[in-house]
């Protein structure tokens, strides 16, 4: 509701007439004007009750998720030997070599890294993939399995999905999904170890999604080959991908029931634990503390959960430089897992994501996590 305020001279003309009594002139204000004062009055009241509203549940939540951040975590909360890694696409379009592959090995030397997802896409928005844009994967496949015996190398495919508007992929159209599945045939015929899809937003409950990794799920089993996803958070509170979706054709987070049925239909679930608009290291620790607890809770044991760590340094609304630490999100992890699955097997943390990590990022995932 707009309001016009008086003029710097006072406005209007005072009207004259017999003097005021000692509650008039209090209610009218030096501008003569009730009605006005009232108004005003009327308006700060709305706006403080408005900014209550907004600013007592972010402030409860904040705090809730900075208690969530206290404490020990239990020992032996470190490294499985289960750990994933994303990396870019230089890796199987020609920019890198056996000199880049001879330090990357140095530099994962001693850590749990197991899986590394390559960026081998992206998708066509018809489900397709041009061999053209993955010319050196079988060189990084043997030499990966030449440097670093026991780790595998997984396609990372990828693509945006169509909530509105007529740009990406739609999964409702089966043939869109059968020619995701041939991708995938694709990728494992030249070499890959195994499949990592990343198709976003997906919307929780998409029923095309689970359909689609029912069928992946055939071909890379029959292929002994692995299936791992990159998923969405968690509702932080319940039904809040609901709620947001009122807001937004793009809800940020599934619900935990959904999240559980994708964990059971793939070999591994990669969350990606980061660009959760945290302000603080404090409130993002407690937060990837609970999403690791909810993540455990639905993940059955004989899926390998990996909780997403930020290699990567930005400052926007979304990730908050500062905030998104290495630090902070493997603390956060060890807190989760201490408190809900101490003794899980097939758990491990992915970074994210190779040409953006820093010295601090490695530095911070060995002295927290790999010790």
């Amino acid at each position: 509701m707009e309001h016009t305020e008086p003029k710097a001279d006072g406005g209007e003309d005072t009207p004259q007439g017999p003097p005021e009594s000692d509650d008039e002139s209090r209610t009218a204000g030096a501008d003569g004007n009730p009605n006005r004062k009232r108004r005003l009055r009327r308006l700060r009241r709305v706006t403080l009750a408005v900014l209550l509203v907004l600013l007592v549940p972010l402030l409860t939540a904040a705090a809730a998720l900075r208690v969530n951040y206290m404490g020990d975590p239990a020992d032996g909360t470190h490294t499985r030997n289960r750990d994933a890694m994303w990396l870019g696409h230089a890796w199987v379009d020609g920019r890198k070599d056996d000199a880049d592959l001879a330090a990357f090995a140095r530099r994962i030397e001693n850590t749990g890294i197991r899986d590394l997802y390559v960026h081998t896409g992206p998708l066509e928005h018809d489900g397709t993939l041009p061999e053209a844009r993955y010319p050196k994967a079988r060189w990084l496949i043997d030499a990966v399995h030449r440097e670093l015996p026991g780790v595998r190398v997984q396609a990372f495919l990828g693509d945006v999905l169509v909530t509105e508007g007529a740009g990406g992929m739609r999964l409702a159209k089966a043939d869109t999904r059968a020619a995701v599945v041939d991708s995938a045939r694709q990728v494992l015929d030249a070499g890959y170890d195994g499949v990592h899809l990343d198709l976003e937003p997906v919307r929780s409950g998409d029923r095309d999604y689970l359909s689609l990794l029912d069928d992946l799920r055939a071909v890379t089993r029959a292929q002994d080959a692995r299936l791992s996803v990159a998923a969405h958070q968690i509702d932080p509170l319940p039904a809040l991908h609901s709620v947001f979706g009122v807001f937004t054709e793009n809800p940020k987070w599934w619900s935990q029931k959904f999240f559980g049925q994708v964990a059971r239909r793939v070999d591994q679930i990669a969350v990606m634990t980061y660009d959760t608009a945290q302000p603080l290291e404090g409130t993002y620790g407690g937060y990837v503390a609970q999403q690791t607890s909810l993540a455990l809770e639905v993940t059955p044991p004989t899926t390998h959960l990996l909780m997403g760590l930020p290699f990567y340094y930005e400052s926007n609304f979304d990730h908050w430089g500062h905030a998104e630490t290495v630090e902070a999100a493997v603390r956060g992890v060890r807190l989760g897992l201490s408190r809900t699955d101490a003794d899980r097997k097939l758990f491990g943390v992915a970074p994210y994501i190779d040409f953006a990590a820093t010295e601090t990022n490695w530095d911070e995932y060995r002295e927290g996590w790999v010790r």
